[in-house]
C-alpha cells in the first residue's frame, strides 16, 4: 500500500484537483481511498492497485460534490471524464507522466506560500509523505506540519490559484521556486540541520525522485538537469559519510570505494544534459564541483584549482556568503590556509553569516593548519555551541579537545 501510494498519489491528487477545482477535496478523496484500501485489500487484493485507487478516489470525490449544490456542474464533468477511469478495472499506465503532476508541483510551490508551506505541501501532496514523516524529517511537531499544510491550502484557495501550468513566459520564472524547494528538501536530507542524525537519506531520496520526475516533464530545462546532477553526485557519497554507529566520517577519511558508482554515472549524465543547454547555472555549477570530487581518487588528488574557479563562477551568478565560505575552503586546499583566512575574515567583518556555525568551523580549521591552536580551539568551541546537529557538534568538540 505504501509503495503504491508513493508512486501514484501525485497523479491521483493532480487528476482530481484538475477536475474538481478543489485542492483540499482532491487530497481528502485520495486519502479516503487509501483508508478504504487498507480495509479491503487484505481480503481482496486488486489486480490493478493504481486503477482501484483512482476509481475509488473518484467515487469519493463525486460523493463530496453531490453534497455541494454549487458544484453540480463539476460533478457532471468529473463523473464522465475518461481520464479518471470509470471503473476499478480501467487501465492505468504506470509509466505515464503527464502535465497534471507538473501542475501539482507548481501549485505546491506557488509564490503566495511561505517557504515552509511549500516544502510541507510538496512532500505531502507530490511526494506522498505523511504528516508524521515530514515532521520527523524536519524535527518539528506533527501539528506544526499539519498547520502549515492547512494554511497552505487555504492560502491557495483564497488567492484563487488555478490548477494549471503557468503560461510558458511565466513558467521559467516560477520554475526557480520549484527547484529551490527541491533543493531545500535534498539539503536537509543530505545534512540535517539538527537532531541526532547527520544524514536523512529517506528525505534526500524523495527530493531526487521528484527531481527525476521534473526532469522527465521538462527535458529542455538545463537547470532541472543541473539540480538532478547535484543531488545524484552528492547522494553518491552517502554510503561512506557515516560510520556504522552513525558518527560522521570526514571527506579525507572516507573509503571512496563505497561511493555509489551508479549514482555518479547518473549524475554525470544529468550534468552533461545541463551543460548541453548552453552554460551552467547555479545548480549546474554546484554539480560540476561535486563531479570534480567524484572524479578524484583522494582529497590530495582533487583538482582544487578547478573547484576554486567553479566557485568563483558560482559567486558571480548566485552570490552568497555560503558560496564565499566554500570558496575559502577550496582556496585553502589549492593555495594554503593564509589566503583562505583572508576570505573568511572578510565574512566575519561583514557579519553576513551571523549565528551560523559554519564560519567558526572553517576559521577553526584554517587556524589549526596555521598552528594558531588556542585561537583555533576557541573557534571550534564556538562552532559547537552554535551547531544544532548533535553528530556535527561531536566532531567539532573532538577537534577542539585535540588542540588542548
Amino acid at each position: 500500500m505504501e509503495a503504491v501510494w508513493r508512486i501514484e498519489s501525485a497523479r491521483i491528487v493532480a487528476a482530481l484537483t484538475r477536475f474538481t477545482g478543489d485542492f483540499g477535496l482532491a487530497e481528502d478523496a485520495a486519502q479516503e481511498a487509501v483508508a478504504e484500501a487498507l480495509v479491503s485489500w487484505p481480503r481482496t487484493p486488486p489486480a490493478d492497485p493504481a486503477g482501484w485507487l483512482m476509481a475509488t478516489a473518484r467515487r469519493r470525490a463525486i460523493d463530496a460534490i453531490r453534497r455541494r449544490a454549487a458544484l453540480r456542474d463539476r460533478y457532471a464533468v468529473l463523473a464522465t471524464d475518461p481520464a479518471l477511469g470509470a471503473a476499478a478495472g480501467d487501465d492505468v499506465d504506470p509509466d505515464r507522466i503527464d502535465d497534471d503532476v507538473l501542475a501539482l508541483m507548481f501549485v505546491s510551490c506557488h509564490p503566495v506560500l511561505s517557504p515552509e508551506a511549500r516544502v510541507a505541501l510538496t512532500l505531502r501532496v507530490v511526494a506522498g509523505l505523511s504528516s508524521q514523516e515530514i515532521a520527523r524529517a524536519f524535527l518539528v511537531s506533527v501539528p506544526t506540519v499539519q498547520a502549515r499544510i492547512t494554511r497552505g491550502k487555504k492560502t491557495i484557495a483564497a488567492a484563487g490559484v488555478p490548477f494549471e501550468l503557468p503560461p510558458p513566459a511565466e513558467r521559467r520564472e516560477r520554475l526557480g521556486g520549484v527547484l529551490s524547494v527541491l533543493y531545500v528538501i535534498f539539503t536537509e536530507g543530505s545534512t540535517a540541520t539538527s537532531g541526532d542524525r547527520l544524514v536523512r537519506p529517506e528525505v534526500a531520496y524523495e527530493a531526487i525522485r521528484l527531481a527525476r520526475t521534473l526532469a522527465a516533464l521538462l527535458p529542455d530545462e538545463p537547470e532541472v538537469h543541473g539540480l538532478l546532477a547535484l543531488c545524484e553526485l552528492t547522494a553518491a557519497r552517502f554510503p561512506a559519510r557515516t560510520a556504522p554507529d552513525g558518527s560522521p566520517v570526514l571527506l579525507e577519511d572516507q573509503d571512496r570505494r563505497r561511493w555509489d558508482v551508479s549514482a555518479i554515472h547518473r549524475g554525470l549524465a544529468a550534468l552533461a544534459k545541463a551543460a548541453a543547454g548552453g552554460g551552467l547555472g547555479p545548480y549546474g555549477l554546484q554539480a560540476a564541483i561535486a563531479a570534480t570530487h567524484a572524479a578524484a581518487p583522494s582529497v590530495e588528488a582533487t583538482d582544487w584549482s578547478r573547484i576554486v574557479v567553479l566557485y568563483e563562477a558560482l559567486g558571480r551568478v548566485a552570490p552568497s556568503p555560503v558560496v564565499e565560505l566554500n570558496r575559502a575552503v577550496a582556496v585553502a586546499m589549492a593555495s594554503g590556509p593564509e589566503a583562505a583566512l583572508t576570505i573568511v575574515d572578510e565574512l566575519v567583518v561583514s557579519d553576513r553569516l551571523a549565528g551560523s556555525h559554519l564560519v567558526p568551523t572553517v576559521r577553526g580549521e584554517l587556524l589549526t593548519r596555521l598552528g594558531r591552536r588556542p585561537e583555533a580551539r576557541a573557534e571550534l568551541e564556538l562552532a559547537a555551541r552554535l551547531c544544532a546537529n548533535e553528530r556535527e557538534r561531536s566532531v567539532l568538540l573532538r577537534k577542539a579537545a585535540e588542540l588542548d
